[in-house]
């Protein structure tokens, strides 16, 4: 099935190089060559991935990832500079799947595609996760507290899913990070903190006083089994 991928970048060569070369391996790639155009495609619809650059004049790319979490969950590939850590530590706490160093080699970002879709795409139907008032359904990728649907972005999804998968357990930050199949990429632990402060905030938890989502200093998170 083919791969519908929106490009926001303002730099043409790139962009006819990726189509040309993505075009080829069954991905179609539509492209933005500013933030506000990327917008608007993106909320007409039909896009499965975005590929996002950092670096572009008037909205950067940080920006325009800001608004597009404000309202949709596709997955966000985010361009950046060559050892910008800075640029990739801001890009995952603000809600971005995976991100790649320009140049951008075709076919290492195909890759990058494919395996972003695998981990966000619905799967087979498994056992739902009951936690009390909590159901979190790996096979739908949807959570919810009782009827209220979370709105959870991709990353935000599969860290419940792992720290429900081991509610009443400790999970350290560097496992948790694997368990929700984000092993390839490297981040500060400021990151995954800032993750779980939004997904206490999406459960409803008071950060002063949580009852759902803890946090066991020095050693992680646990996810309460039956909250009180």
């Amino acid at each position: 099935m083919t791969i519908r991928a929106l490009l926001i970048d303002d730099d043409p060569k790139l962009a006819a190089l990726l189509s040309s070369y993505l075009g080829a391996h069954e991905v179609q790639v539509s492209h933005a060559p500013d933030g506000p155009r990327g917008l608007a495609m993106v909320a007409a619809g039909g896009v499965d991935v975005v590929v996002l650059d950092v670096m572009m004049p008037a909205m950067d790319g940080i920006e325009v990832l800001r608004r597009l979490r404000a309202s949709s969950a596709v997955p966000v590939i985010m361009l950046t500079a060559r050892g910008d850590e800075a640029d990739r530590v801001v890009g995952l706490e603000l809600g971005a799947d995976d991100y790649l160093a320009k140049p951008a080699w075709p076919r290492e970002l195909l890759a990058r595609i494919r395996a972003v879709l695998r981990r966000t795409a619905p799967r087979a139907p498994d056992q739902r996760l009951v936690l009390g008032d909590l159901e979190v359904d790996p096979g739908a990728r949807r959570a919810r507290i009782g009827a209220r649907d979370l709105g959870l972005t991709a990353l935000e999804f599969d860290l419940l899913r792992a720290l429900a998968e081991r509610a009443g357990r400790v999970v350290g930050r560097d496992d948790l990070w694997e368990a929700a199949g984000r092993g390839d990429t490297t981040v500060q632990d400021r990151t995954i903190d800032v993750h779980m402060s939004r997904l206490r905030a999406k459960l409803g938890d008071d950060a002063r006083e949580p009852r759902r989502l803890l946090t066991v200093r020095g050693m992680g998170y646990l996810l309460v089994r039956e909250p009180g």
